[in-house]
């Protein structure tokens, strides 16, 4: 069976004005174990609400959700969801170590000797040893988004949900964010669904892309990236395969462009 399995998936939101809104329009999806799957699509098409839905914090107006077999009527413990604001996500009165210590002290109770062995070797595994006693103020924003990392990865998930993660950082700073991931995927044998309005970022970092319509959002199509891991910044994005998956996904997304547009000319 599907490790994540979203069946007929549709939103209605109420609007304020009276009615009702639809964000999505019945979402099909299933996530084997082990995959990393990226969401691209044009803004407002529903990408971080089905994100949302995904990860248990709301619910879906009609349709199933199933993880490991079993309706989720909840966030679950292995499920860890990262902010896109990741400034509003960790504590500016913290320091590194007790922003990272947060979640897991008040999910599990640890011997304090066990909390800061494990508080340390996410803090290592994001690049941060050194840094344990700082501030968020005293670090720039890449280094901000390494320690919500590092507060995701002590508590051990299976699966990583992410929105636009990367959309405030620098060209350079992504890069380096990009293959943080990718080794921590690969390493901790993650599953990841991520949200990305960048198509390059999408084809680098995944092995299947899932390109959405305009809102209502609905899965387009569906790409496999055969890309070989390791991944790096140069051969990979000069590969002609990569080019090649590039340019399916961008059509995609430029043809529903086109619809959104044509539907809005008088």
């Amino acid at each position: 069976m599907p490790y994540l399995d979203l069946h007929g998936v549709t939103k209605r939101y109420r609007a304020v004005t009276g009615g009702s809104g639809l964000a999505l329009s019945d979402v099909n999806v299933t996530i084997e174990s082990g995959e990393f799957v990226a969401l691209v699509g044009l803004s407002g098409c529903g990408k971080s609400t089905l994100l949302t839905i995904a990860a248990g914090l709301i619910d879906a107006t009609e349709g199933s959700v199933l993880f490991q077999g079993r309706p989720l009527t909840g966030p679950p413990r292995q499920m860890i969801f990262l902010f896109q604001q990741y400034t509003k996500s960790i504590f500016p009165w913290k320091t590194v170590l007790k922003n990272v210590a947060f979640g897991l002290a008040n999910r599990e109770r640890l011997p304090r000797a066990d909390l800061h062995a494990r508080c340390a070797e996410a803090i290592r595994r994001v690049g941060l040893a050194g840094y344990e006693h700082y501030y968020p103020w005293q670090l720039s924003g890449g280094m901000q988004q390494r320690v919500a990392l590092a507060r995701a990865l002590v508590c051990a998930p299976e699966v990583l949900l992410m929105d636009e993660p990367f959309s405030a950082v620098d060209a350079m700073t992504r890069g380096e964010l990009q293959d943080l991931v990718l080794a921590l995927y690969r390493d901790l044998r993650l599953t990841v669904l991520f949200v990305t309005h960048d198509i390059d970022e999408a084809v680098y970092l995944s092995t299947r892309v899932l390109v959405m319509t305009r809102a209502p959002g609905r899965i387009l199509v569906d790409i496999p990236v055969d890309l070989p891991f390791p991944r790096d910044q140069l051969t990979t994005r000069a590969s002609p395969r990569f080019l090649e998956r590039r340019e399916v996904i961008f059509r995609a997304v430029e043809s529903e462009k086109a619809l959104l547009t044509a539907e809005a000319a008088p």
